[in-house]
């Protein structure tokens, strides 16, 4: 047993959900048969978590100086963010090593993440400058973490005070009155005159009245309708629709649940109106967790604090913008968009221009699309969805086709996989011949399911399935498996009672074994070896029965046996050891003409006493005589 340890050591973890996931890399193409070869490694994987909390943390509340002492070991702190928090203003005052001057710090603001860590660091080391740190748009609702780390050694003693000033957003809420005032049946100049006139901000702790002050962002509320299984649709109050002006951001915010929304994917489609945005015009749009970019005036590049957004844009040559986020994580996510003209600023002051949004968390991209299959999958309570994809289609959603099969490759596999069992015939018409009804029976069974299996388990285009998937695999399967029996007990020649037992005893273990386990190699090599060792018990009875070798005919053995006995040992040969996932449609097409070809050539000959196609008369008035090989007697049927 090969044992292997691993540990990852993240300091400061972000809050919320981590997860954990091992996986192998990608197996060989080669198909093996289930059992036939040697068992597989079995990894197992034991993940432990070891979690150490810092007792001592102080609280920093807003525009209250906190003091701190330094020496040898961090000083932990903590600041909480409201909502609507715009900016937030970390600063380091009075200063002092070892009674002079100087400020040997550093902080260290907010929580670690992976793969990317999104912390802020900042390094102080005297007061000629001033020593603070602007975060823009903080995580809303949410405890910060600050650690203060001492830069003059252990020995030296490190005092100054933490400052923390928040800048908050007053925010527009459009409330029903105000979306029915702004319905689509009104213009877009009265709609837009019910919103803000222009961005602005309050700090808080500054008397203020609550009417007093511009807005910076108007806020839309979004219903949430839970539709399935990691399947939602949030939808704006205004009929699926957001009004755009270029003075403050509309913003919108998307609530994922805690451990039940982040298997999926969150797809966001926007489409502006065709006739409100022109040429010198356009809407900047950004995506981000935790909190919304606010600055369009100042930058359009979608960051915030502790997390770089999307960006995506709406102008007259691209009116539509699309865009999935795979997994999403488990918080708030904002979707802020704002009129802009940087061309001619003055245009915009005016203007508005409406957007239709389609807001959904789906469980996969497109359902994944015509080559692929959306499963949900469940590991230790975590619900996560993903596609299974087919023809070599890859991809979120089954649509990176770099190593995908063509339509004509997938025609010709199909055409392979299918045709190569009308070989089934010649041991059909040879059973036929020799009397040998219930085995040629056997095969027309095994062709038929046989042949409508692979046309339905073919993964692109070319598909027919004319009974359910499950229960093609399960008779062609059987089929298969009972082919192989009948015809070796049908090569030992028993009495036809004997004989008709073992087939029926077979079948039903054949379907048992099947049930049980479909893809076993032994389900299928256990009854065939029985039969193997009665037909060789049979053979060497006869033998020493008859002092003669059995079969007696040398012909037999030159023309029948030996090319029979070679096909079929071939046709194993490749069934367990030659199949790869690349080769597959020609190696078990082959598979197929070999073992047909095989039952044909070991089919043993007809009785010396049966005339040819099993009828031996016929009588005028249209009863057939059929004889009883033993008894010699006659019987009316």
């Amino acid at each position: 047993m090969l044992q292997s340890n691993a540990s990852v050591n993240v300091s400061h973890p972000a809050p919320g959900d981590w997860f954990m996931a091992a996986h192998l890399p990608p197996s060989s193409q080669k198909i093996e048969v289930k059992g036939f070869v040697s068992p597989n490694c079995v990894y197992t994987f034991h993940p432990d978590m070891l979690v150490v909390r810092a007792v001592e943390v102080s609280i920093l509340e807003p525009d209250v100086p906190l003091p701190q002492t330094l020496r040898s070991h961090p000083s932990y702190l903590k600041i909480f963010i409201p909502e609507y928090t715009q900016e937030l203003r970390l600063e380091l005052q009075g200063c002092v090593t070892n009674g002079s001057l100087g400020c040997p710090v550093r902080l260290t603001v907010g929580s670690a993440t992976l793969p990317r860590n999104f912390q802020k660091v900042l390094t102080c080391i005297s007061l000629t400058w001033s020593c603070h740190l602007l975060l823009p748009s903080p995580p809303w609702e949410r405890w910060l973490q600050v650690t203060a780390k001492s830069l003059a050694g252990p020995h030296v003693l490190v005092a100054f005070r933490a400052v923390a000033a928040l800048t908050a957003c007053r925010p527009w809420t459009m409330n029903l009155q105000h979306l029915l005032q702004s319905s689509p049946n009104r213009s877009c100049n009265a709609s837009a005159a019910l919103l803000p006139p222009g961005a602005g901000s309050w700090v808080p702790g500054r008397s203020r009245g609550a009417g007093g002050g511009a807005f910076c962002l108007t806020s839309y509320p979004v219903i949430r309708e839970d539709t399935d299984v990691l399947s939602v649709r949030f939808w704006p109050a205004d009929r699926g629709s957001v009004l755009v002006r270029s003075g403050t951001p509309s913003v919108m915010r998307l609530y994922l649940h805690t451990g039940t929304d982040s298997g999926g994917s969150l797809s966001i489609s926007l489409q502006a109106n065709q006739t409100a945005v022109t040429n010198s015009t356009r809407v900047a749009v950004c995506v981000n967790a935790a909190s919304p970019f606010l600055s369009f005036n100042e930058s359009l590049n979608c960051t915030t604090a502790f997390f770089q957004g999307v960006r995506l844009s709406l102008s007259a040559a691209s009116r539509k913008a699309d865009l999935v986020v795979p997994y999403p994580e488990t918080d708030n996510w904002y979707l802020s968009l704002q009129l802009v003209c940087p061309e001619s600023p003055e245009e915009c002051e005016q203007a508005s221009v409406l957007v239709e949004t389609a807001l959904y968390l789906v469980p996969c991209l497109n359902d994944c699309g015509r080559y692929g299959q959306c499963l949900l999958l469940r590991r230790h309570s975590y619900l996560y969805a993903g596609c299974s994809c087919k023809a070599g289609w890859r991809g979120w959603s089954c649509t990176d086709n770099s190593t995908a099969q063509t339509v004509a490759q997938q025609r010709v596999a199909t055409l392979l996989l299918t045709l190569s069992n009308l070989v089934f015939l010649a041991p059909i018409a040879v059973s036929v011949h020799r009397a040998l009804l219930v085995e040629a029976s056997v095969y027309a069974y095994t062709m038929f399911f046989s042949t409508f299996y692979h046309a339905c388990d073919q993964p692109g285009e070319a598909v027919l399935c004319i009974l359910g998937y499950d229960t093609l695999q399960f008779c062609d399967f059987l089929g298969s498996g009972v082919s192989i029996w009948v015809t070796i007990l049908c090569m030992a020649r028993l009495k036809a009672a004997q004989k008709h037992v073992l087939f029926l005893l077979g079948t039903l273990i054949f379907a048992m074994s099947l049930q049980l386990d479909r893809r076993g190699a032994w389900n299928t090599l256990g009854p065939c070896l029985f039969a193997f060792v009665v037909m060789v018990t049979m053979w060497v009875y006869r033998c020493g029965h008859r002092r003669h070798c059995y079969p007696t005919s040398w012909q037999r053995w030159a023309f029948y046996l030996l090319p029979g006995i070679s096909m079929a040992a071939v046709a194993v040969a490749i069934y367990t050891s030659m199949m790869t996932s690349d080769n597959y449609y020609y190696t078990h097409s082959i598979w197929h003409m070999l073992l047909a070809g095989s039952a044909a050539f070991l089919l043993p000959p007809r009785e010396e006493h049966t005339k040819p196609w099993a009828c031996s008369q016929k009588l005028t008035c249209h009863y057939q005589i059929c004889r009883n090989h033993r008894e010699e007697l006659y019987t009316v049927t």
